[in-house]
């Protein structure tokens, strides 16, 4: 494996790993203990998103990271994307998996934007927290099954991140192309039969 494929598999890895596990800590441990050391709803709010708007700046360079190399992963394995069985549906349904993913955190951070917003104390942030006019309570429920999604989804990644593992083993290529080869044989025969009669 050459110097730019470690580089771009430890970028992959590396900032998936984070995304995944920024976002199961910030759900589990950041969340959890702003509701139990907050002693009203706008103290726990405050918590929450002092720890959250310091996660993301964090969050940001791991999920560049990731698509950086995840970009050049795709790029280097072209050619095993076209003519392996199976690597071209595992390799779309992740690139489904991270859109899902990056939504669903930018919808968060947009949602807890107008919770801290709201939770401020001061009529200029809550003023800008009701545009457009939104009920707090409907964006914290909102916000809480986001906060699940992502680590939800992310997880998913690295599950595809392992099956792609599996299918870059020497037998799993061979026979991912033989099948592939199987099946375009008689396209193949087809159009060869077409030119000997035309």
């Amino acid at each position: 494996m050459s110097a730019r494929h470690i580089v771009l598999r430890s970028l992959h890895d590396v900032g998936l790993a984070a995304w995944f596990g920024g976002s199961l800590m910030g759900a589990v441990g950041l969340n959890g203990a702003a509701k139990k050391q907050g002693a009203d709803w706008q103290q726990r709010a405050r918590i929450a998103s002092a720890g959250w708007s310091l996660w993301a700046p964090v969050g940001t360079v791991a999920i560049g990271a990731h698509l950086a190399g995840s970009g050049g992963l795709l790029g280097a394995n072209a050619t095993r994307v076209l003519t392996q069985q199976g690597l071209a549906a595992s390799t779309l349904a992740k690139t489904a998996l991270t859109g899902a993913a990056l939504a669903a955190t930018v919808y968060g951070r947009v949602l807890g934007k107008k919770i801290e917003l709201a939770s401020a104390g001061t009529p200029q942030d809550a003023e800008k927290a009701e545009r457009p006019p939104a009920d707090t309570g409907q964006t914290e429920r909102h916000l809480s099954y986001v906060q699940w999604a992502v680590p939800a989804l992310t997880c998913g990644l690295i599950v595809l991140n392992a099956l792609h593992g599996e299918q870059q083993r020497p037998a799993q290529q061979l026979y991912g192309m033989l099948r592939r080869a199987r099946t375009l044989a008689p396209y193949v025969m087809s159009i060869h039969h077409w030119h000997r009669t035309h």
